[in-house]
């Protein structure tokens, strides 16, 4: 339990990732979503989800040669609600969390 705990504290502690969760907030996207978003490349992007993946915080649904994450309903991880809920009502005015999701919308 002290690893998934540890998992789910580690992967929503990076700032990149911790962007993303709040770019997830608002429904599902496609890493060239995130991508155009955070400016970063899709590989760096991919590799971001995949950690917050397997630390069950995002899921993910293929649709043909698409792939869209979205913040994970069931709980593979016990800690994930708990960190999902943290930053769900934390960085609302973070200017960083604004501007992204002012270009998501763009």
């Amino acid at each position: 339990m002290l690893r998934e705990f540890e998992a789910a504290l580690k992967a929503a502690g990076d700032p990149t990732r911790t962007r993303i969760l709040k770019l997830l907030e608002g429904g599902p996207l496609c890493v060239c979503q995130v991508q155009a978003v955070l400016g970063l490349a899709p590989s760096t992007v991919s590799k971001h989800l995949t950690l917050l993946r397997a630390a069950g915080l995002v899921s993910d649904r293929r649709d043909g040669r698409w792939i869209h994450y979205a913040l994970a309903a069931e709980q593979h991880n016990p800690y994930a609600r708990a960190v999902l809920a943290l930053l769900r009502g934390s960085l609302a005015r973070e200017p960083r969390i604004v501007q992204d999701r002012a270009r998501l919308q763009q």
